[in-house]
């Protein structure tokens, strides 16, 4: 006949008349805790995931990539600087555009 024994150092029920140590029950608070920190970090992924694909991202980034081009074509003394920075910003806000239909299409082919 088995004795059970429960553990009140980590709740957990064991088994003690065996070869090994069987853990039958995790604590409950325990696995809620694990549950919460998963649920947590499925927000911050969910979120992360939505800033990468958000408008506003990428209309900051053609906006700074603009500047930071107009800028250096300013400092380096290329005529018309802004406007010839505009041919780069909008081939970025074109690639990012484009990169999640191309990304779906490499993924159907991957498969």
């Amino acid at each position: 006949m088995r004795e059970w024994y429960l553990n009140v150092f980590n709740n957990t029920l064991i088994a003690l008349n065996t070869p090994e140590i069987i853990i039958i029950m995790a604590s409950l608070k325990e696995l809620e805790e694990r549950v919460r920190l998963l649920e947590e970090r499925n927000k911050r992924v969910e979120g992360d995931k939505a800033w990468e694909t958000s408008y506003t991202r990428r209309s900051l980034l053609v906006v700074f990539t603009y500047l930071a081009i107009g800028i250096y074509l300013w400092a380096v003394g290329i005529q018309s600087p802004w406007l010839n920075a505009i041919v780069p910003a909008v081939a970025f806000m074109l690639s990012t555009l484009t990169l999640p239909f191309i990304k779906q299409i490499w993924m159907k082919k991957s498969r």
